[in-house]
């Protein structure tokens, strides 16, 4: 079986008023970048990459560097592909928009080689653990006409809040950064006090402070009994990461803004984080999360990856974790704490949520992994029509 063909597509929603903040920027879309392999054999895979930032230089990569290193090539080699691939973009990419475009290329040929041995990617992986993965919502963002997302009350936060308990979701990561310390108390609080004591929390930070207001936020989240706090600094900070994590009694999450299993040597080994949460789209596709994974059990961090994109990101993350064993082992796993979870995203998302041929359902409060060969999905081409804008 040889590779014949290698198209990369932008796609773009535009959100209008469903339009949300976090503490680093607005979100005004929703954009992607889809890559579909062919082979001679009339195989094809899916791949996704390029959701953090704009994804025309994710999409020049593939297109001009690594797309002519593809053809001609036996897909079933999706190993030899990946190395072949970073070891020609190292002196210039070992993170970025090239890891990007090399995440999404390894995700399409894991799909097209499991569609030729007529198993899963999760079989692949190791074997399915479970056929229906726990879920947390991310939501409460920051919303509003200004900015700053003020016109929005603590009454209608605690609503959205209360919402996603009554989908189902007894665990939830909400947004802090944008305002104030004393602010950003006042909206945990109201949340928590919403959703009541037996629903877990988490706190995205997104990387807004230093490590000195990271801990005076993390006092505030450690009252409020938050379950973990993201990107509590810079990513480039790993002493600050150490330091947020020695003074306060509550685990710290990070790595969503990482690259490849070097990147997490470091994050990992050095002691910054509890929780690993590599972006499989983002920081090497399913060859390197493997052995990202690998490296954090040995370190006795758990992984929870970050999820974040259309329909494919969602359904390669499923895929990973319904392979993952509970860390550490125990006769009854509890989500978070030793059981994996995948992130459902709560925002308008119509690249998740239309561009499936069959969507991806949520059963008896939990995702189910799709079923089928390679990642079990498959792409409406009249949605991919719909919002494609590379074309």
């Amino acid at each position: 079986m040889k590779i014949i063909k290698v198209e990369s597509m932008i796609l773009r929603v535009p959100l209008g008023e469903k339009r949300f903040f976090s503490s680093q920027c607005e979100f005004p879309e929703r954009n992607s970048l889809l890559v579909k392999i062919e082979t001679d054999e009339g195989i094809y895979g899916w791949g996704e990459g390029g959701q953090y930032g704009p994804p025309e230089p994710v999409k020049s990569c593939i297109d001009h560097v690594l797309a002519p290193m593809l053809i001609g090539r036996d897909p079933l080699d999706k190993g030899i592909l990946w190395t072949d691939m970073y070891n020609h973009t190292k002196d210039f990419g070992q993170k970025g928009t090239y890891i990007e475009a090399i995440s999404a290329v390894d995700i399409a040929l894991w799909d097209i080689c499991g569609k030729r041995m007529k198993v899963s990617v999760g079989q692949m992986l190791g074997g399915l653990r479970r056929t229906h993965v726990s879920m947390y919502a991310t939501g409460c963002y920051y919303r509003g006409e200004d900015y700053l997302g003020m016109g929005r009350t603590l009454e209608e936060l605690r609503e959205e809040a209360a919402g996603y308990v009554e989908m189902g979701f007894q665990n939830l990561k909400i947004k802090v950064g944008l305002l104030t310390v004393a602010e950003d108390a006042r909206r945990v609080k109201a949340i928590r006090e919403s959703v009541g004591d037996q629903v877990g929390i988490f706190v995205d930070c997104n990387h807004a402070y230093n490590s000195y207001t990271a801990i005076r936020m993390g006092r505030v989240l450690e009252e409020n009994d938050i379950l973990f706090m993201e990107e509590p600094v810079i990513p480039e900070d790993l002493e600050g990461y150490r330091e947020v994590r020695s003074k306060l009694d509550i685990a710290i999450a990070g790595g969503e803004c990482e690259y490849t299993l070097y990147g997490f040597k470091n994050l990992i080994s050095l002691g910054c984080i509890d929780i690993a949460q590599p972006d499989i789209c983002v920081g090497g596709g399913l060859t390197e999360f493997q052995r990202i994974h690998a490296l954090a059990a040995a370190y006795g961090v758990n992984v929870i990856p970050h999820v974040w994109g259309s329909g494919i990101a969602l359904a390669t993350a499923l895929h990973a974790i319904s392979a993952l064993p509970l860390s550490p082992h125990t006769a009854n796993p509890v989500p978070f704490q030793n059981e994996p979870m995948v992130e459902y995203d709560r925002n308008f998302n119509p690249l998740r949520d239309e561009l499936l041929k069959e969507p991806i359902v949520i059963e008896e409060g939990k995702v189910k992994v799709p079923k089928g060969f390679g990642l079990g999905v498959d792409i409406n081409e009249d949605v991919l029509t719909k919002y494609r804008t590379d074309i």
